[in-house]
């Protein structure tokens, strides 16, 4: 009988892990969900801009945009510190996640990069804020959440209030990425969802590198490289016509 009173014991350990981590997955998908409410849908990231300029124009040169962004932008940038940030917040080291919220904000190279980071940021501490799901202020009344915290400080905090693991979480702010991207092509260029499904599993793999890069690199190793990128961005705030904000 002990031995089956250990053997029940141990199937209800193994199942409440098990909820944690399925709870833990829908807090992620619920997070790089596109009907999540926070209107990442009106900016392109400058991809508006290099339609405009013909350097993106079909399938072929979508995915070559997006795979260098992945491998000069993403693992370089906000992968490696959404990384960092996450392990702040469990620490509960508001001084390092202050710095690399500042960090991140210093590498928007453009007026346009930069708001959509604080504008997306100000929308999920809202939407954070109405499900209660803020930082807790210290004893002392100072809460560890920056003033104008961007989104990648947010998304860290919310991964790590619903006990995603670090690996999972940066996963899915790529894949978030991804999504969007696709999505500002379906509308802007003459893309059919088929060519948009072809890319996603031509760059599914590409994802995993990028993550698989953003943590193996060390502080001094980061830093995004991506001067196309900041070219459209700065082309794009006085493009003529435009369906995106960046």
């Amino acid at each position: 009988m002990p031995t089956e009173r250990a053997t029940v014991s141990g199937q209800g350990a193994v199942a409440g892990q098990g909820r944690d981590d399925d709870l833990a997955l829908l807090g992620l998908l619920q997070l790089v969900s596109p009907a999540l409410p926070i209107g990442a849908f009106a900016f392109s990231q400058g991809l508006e801009s290099a339609f405009e300029l013909g350097w993106v124009s079909d399938e072929a040169s979508l995915g070559e945009w997006l795979e260098g962004v992945l491998e000069d932008g993403l693992s370089r940038c906000e992968l490696p510190v959404l990384a960092r940030l996450q392990s702040a917040w469990a620490a509960g080291d508001g001084e390092a996640v202050a710095e690399w919220d500042r960090w991140l904000a210093a590498n928007r190279e453009t007026a346009e990069l930069a708001a959509e980071d604080s504008r997306l940021g100000a929308s999920l501490a809202r939407l954070l804020g109405s499900l209660d799901l803020l930082p807790q202020s210290s004893s002392g009344g100072s809460s560890t959440l920056p003033a104008g915290a961007g989104y990648v400080t947010l998304f860290a905090w919310t991964a790590h209030a619903r006990g995603v693991s670090v690996r999972q979480a940066l996963l899915g702010f790529a894949w978030a990425w991804l999504e969007n991207q696709l999505a500002v092509a379906c509308k802007a260029l003459p893309l059919g969802h088929t060519s948009a499904q072809r890319l996603v599993e031509r760059l599914r793999p590409v994802l995993v590198t990028a993550v698989d890069e953003a943590l193996a690199l060390s502080d001094d190793e980061l830093g995004p490289v991506l001067p196309g990128l900041a070219l459209a961005s700065a082309l794009h705030e006085t493009q003529y016509s435009r369906l995106f904000r960046s």
